[in-house]
């Protein structure tokens, strides 16, 4: 049964690299807290899987996405590349300057922001703790002058990297599931979506920031774990080998089905990214 997403982008040039995603609720909920955002002047391509009773997931994730692209767009002009090489006049207390070092930390300030954000949010409408409005974050900014892509990763939603026909994880899911896991408490491993961190609940966060060098031809796909909670390594692997350039959006929608079609439990949001020539 061909399955048609809920809300689906149509194809967005970034510099080098071309954007395409999906969203669905998926066969249970009835509503769909995912949110994903291409940001052309940011420079930046995202995915959010909102939580909190009633509308505060869908709140969570639309706003954290909107602040840090509003941070991200301010700090683009900034980060051109004649203001990338710094001199030591800008700290005179530093003793090494590195263009990357800085725009990990204007990545990890507009992380910080949009937790700061959700926090007080929290706080001023005195939200119970259980219902905490919050938002996983997963995305991926392409700084100007640098050559390389910065993931940015909270939560459990996951970045993958398609090269060579191989896909491979690049983020680590921060739930008590993965904790136990690398701990070796496998004898009563707890649920799988219980969050270690998010952005929202608490008054600050501890992100994953990293930064990669792309080349042509890596196809990078940002989801839900909506979508990698029900669709195996190998199924993704296989439908993005399979996919041109081409089809972004059909590849969107066949991993959306894939889920749907394993049980759509969950709100499930896919959006692939393809890097072209320099």
């Amino acid at each position: 049964m061909n399955r048609h997403p809920s809300h689906a982008c149509a194809p967005v040039r970034l510099d080098s690299c071309v954007a395409s995603g999906a969203t669905d609720a998926g066969r249970v909920r009835r509503e769909n807290q995912d949110r994903f955002v291409f940001d052309p002047r940011a420079k930046v391509i995202a995915v959010a899987d909102g939580m909190g009773g009633h509308a505060f997931g869908a709140r969570a994730a639309a706003l954290a996405l909107e602040r840090i692209a509003a941070s991200l767009t301010r700090a683009v002009d900034a980060l051109r590349p004649s203001s990338l090489d710094a001199t030591l006049a800008d700290d005179p207390d530093a003793t090494v300057f590195d263009a990357s070092l800085n725009a990990a930390r204007v990545l990890t300030n507009a992380l910080d922001d949009a937790n700061a954000t959700l926090y007080a949010l929290n706080r001023g409408e005195r939200i119970d703790a259980h219902r905490s409005m919050g938002t996983t974050v997963t995305g991926i900014w392409l700084p100007p002058g640098l050559g390389v892509l910065f993931a940015f990763h909270v939560g459990d939603s996951r970045l993958y990297r398609l090269r060579d026909g191989a896909l491979t994880q690049l983020t680590r899911d921060q739930t008590l599931f993965q904790h136990a896991l690398e701990t070796g408490d496998v004898e009563h491993l707890p649920p799988r979506n219980v969050l270690l961190q998010a952005l929202g609940p608490e008054p600050s966060i501890a992100p994953e920031v990293a930064a990669h060098a792309w080349r042509p031809g890596d196809r990078y796909l940002l989801c839900s774990d909506g979508l990698h909670g029900e669709v195996p390594h190998h199924e993704i692997e296989r439908t993005l080998a399979q996919m041109s350039s081409r089809d972004l959006d059909a590849a969107c929608g066949r991993l959306i089905e894939l889920a749907c079609e394993a049980g759509g439990k969950d709100n499930v949001t896919a959006v692939i990214v393809c890097f072209e020539g320099r």
